[in-house]
Parts: structure tokens; sequence; C-alpha cells
């Protein structure tokens, strides 16, 4: 899969508009059995192919984070 071949991105709501630590995930592709993780700042960058249950365990990883 390319960066290309996916057609809808969305930023996590915890990206400022500022930019930052972005991370967009394109759901569209969840019912195959992966979700689709990349960096915005880099969309032509490597695209992360999770399970769904591993994208559940990164956004509990995420939100538990402390990263004061």
């Amino acid at each position: 899969m390319t960066n290309a071949s996916v057609t809808v991105w969305i930023k996590s709501s915890y990206s400022g508009p500022s930019g930052g630590q972005c991370v967009e995930v394109a759901p569209a592709y969840a019912p195959s059995g992966v979700v689709p993780v990349r960096d915005s700042k880099q969309t032509d960058g490597p695209v992360l192919m999770l399970t769904p249950a591993a994208f559940t365990g990164l956004v509990t990883l995420a939100r538990n984070t402390d990263v004061s």
C-alpha cells in the first residue's frame, strides 16, 4: 500500500494546528483488518500497518503517557 492509495487521512485530535507530534490514521481500512498510521508531517514517509487491536493498544499507550 502506498500513501497515494489511501484517500482519507484523519489527524489526531491531540495534534495542534501548529504542528508538533502529529499522527494521522486512515480508518476506512479498519474493516479489512489493518489500520494505516503515518506521521502527518511526512505524508510521503512510511506507513505503519497495524491490526485494530494493535492500534487500540497504541492509542491506550499514548493516552497514558506523560510527555511533560
